[in-house]
């Protein structure tokens, strides 16, 4: 057990020897182990060597051990130092093979993953082997996680990952998907919305990604979906800096006061709206349908259709787009 400190097992068994007797001669520990005299001298001369033990003065001579603390740590931390050292050069190495390979061969570049189940599982394991970020454009009508489903983010926001998730409005439309994005903020994702985004992409640690190769399979539509995983290149930076300027321009979620329902901004109700149409507004600006408004809200579609016409009345303006420019004039958001 002490291999990896520089003691080999024969002396490890000595030193094990002197450390629970106290002390002891070259004749004790061979009655006790069972082998010959000579052999234990050699061994206990070895562990005098190596700053194990100390030999006293007299015949016949008694070795006692020295502490471990003296003896062991110092040499159990010289080689995790080392060992460090060792492993911080070999990712330096792993990294310029991977390098080298990438640049000859484009397989270890570009992955193709066909198949809803191998997608789910390959979005699966990224997200467990995440450290830092996830960043997702989440598109309506699923392909291979139904909302809801992904209980890896959660375990990966529990350990301190951060998420941010891009959601496009017709996202919304999807049954219970703005409860699931509720608790996906209430357990720290980082959410906006946008009215349209391109494609599904899901990046880990901006080191590997996942994104469509053709369209297919969303909701058991015909043929299944074609997706690559990439790796550090060209590409990648390419899809992060897509991320990225519809990140910028996108419509931050938060939760309302309550923490059931979303809102574009956590703070109180302007004063010229009562809190309920304060929700409906910011759900409104968050891009999610009416449908999906009505049953966050616990109200009929006619109902929130009628509300925001009222709305749209209150601030003058005559189409949907209208009323959320004069809704951020006015701060009521």
């Amino acid at each position: 057990m002490l291999e990896a400190a520089g003691v080999p097992p024969e002396q490890e068994t000595v030193y094990r020897l002197l450390v629970t007797s106290g002390g002891a001669t070259a004749e004790d520990i061979s009655r006790r182990i069972g082998v010959s005299n000579d052999d234990c001298t050699r061994v206990l001369d070895s562990l005098v060597l190596q700053g194990l033990a100390s030999p006293t003065d007299g015949t016949p001579r008694m070795f006692r051990p020295v502490p471990p603390d003296v003896a062991l740590l110092p040499r159990i931390k010289h080689t995790a130092d080392a060992l460090d050292t060792a492993r911080a050069e070999a990712d330096r190495l792993l990294e310029t093979y991977r390098e080298t390979a990438r640049r000859h061969d484009a397989g270890q570049l570009l992955e193709v993953i066909t198949g809803a189940e191998a997608l789910r599982q390959r979005l699966r394991q990224i997200q467990v082997n995440a450290r830092e970020e996830m960043l997702w454009f989440c598109r309506a009508q699923y392909v291979a996680m139904p909302s809801g489903s992904n209980t890896e983010e959660f375990e990966a926001l529990a350990r301190g990952v951060r998420y941010r998730v891009l959601y496009e409005k017709a996202f919304f439309d999807d049954e219970g998907a703005v409860d699931n994005v509720v608790a996906g903020v209430r357990a720290g994702e980082m959410a906006r919305s946008v009215p349209w985004l391109p494609l599904r992409l899901a990046i880990a640690d901006r080191s590997v990604g996942i994104f469509p190769l053709v369209p297919g399979g969303p909701q058991g539509s015909p043929g299944q979906p074609t997706t690559a995983l990439v790796r550090d290149s060209s590409l990648l930076d390419a899809l992060v800096a897509l991320f990225e300027s519809y990140w910028e321009n996108a419509v931050p979620l938060h939760l309302s006061e309550s923490g059931d329902t979303l809102a574009t901004d956590a703070g109180t109700p302007h004063p010229d709206l009562s809190p309920a149409d304060g929700k409906l507004l910011s759900l409104l600006v968050a891009g999610v349908a009416d449908k999906a408004i009505a049953s966050q809200l616990g109200l009929s579609r006619r109902t929130v259709q009628r509300r925001i016409q009222s709305l749209m009345e209150r601030a003058g303006a005559g189409t949907r787009m209208q009323l959320a420019w004069q809704a951020a004039r006015r701060g009521w958001l």
